[in-house]
């Protein structure tokens, strides 16, 4: 996670990562709660020690999170980031992202991520803020591409915003 103040692009990444903070700082066990600092900064040895080394995790689900609109480099750890370092790779089942700023990609750039990383599931952030837009549904006509290469480099397990399910 990278939400410290100097990535912070405008005020809507201050307020996501205070608004998530506030749950964590509510929701936890006083002897559980981090600093705030600890909580913007959280990096990838800190996760891999916390679920792993200290933790009861055997397999963890990694969703990127970028989140561009809100920090300069985006929020949090992907694929590209953990597929090179085999320890994480195995611990780790890794979810592409589908925005509506692929749209404007092309198919090839996908199928290349798919094929380079270790990718076993598409995670479809349709409320996700890019250039103007406040999101996409599902049944928008260039997502239907999407979803069809995403079945044909054998992803075959997609989530919702929301945590949901999807049949693509």
């Amino acid at each position: 996670m990278d939400a410290n103040p100097e990535n912070w692009r405008n005020k809507y990444g201050e307020s996501w990562i205070k608004c998530f903070y506030a749950y964590h700082n509510s929701l936890s066990p006083a002897d559980a709660v981090w600093s705030f600092d600890k909580f913007c900064r959280y990096g990838e040895e800190a996760l891999v020690d916390d679920l792993f080394r200290s933790g009861y995790v055997d397999m963890g689900i990694l969703n990127s999170t970028y989140l561009h609109e809100f920090y300069r480099a985006g929020s949090t750890l992907t694929p590209k980031t953990t597929s090179s370092k085999p320890s994480i790779r195995t611990a780790f089942c890794c979810a592409a992202r589908l925005t509506h700023a692929r749209r404007r990609r092309v198919s090839t750039r996908f199928a290349g991520c798919g094929r380079e990383y270790p990718i076993s599931g598409l995670k479809l952030y349709t409320a996700e803020w890019r250039n103007g837009s406040r999101g996409w549904r599902l049944n928008d006509p260039w997502a239907y591409k999407y979803l069809s290469l995403a079945q044909e480099l054998g992803i075959r397990t997609s989530m919702c915003t929301r945590g949901r399910p999807c049949i693509p």
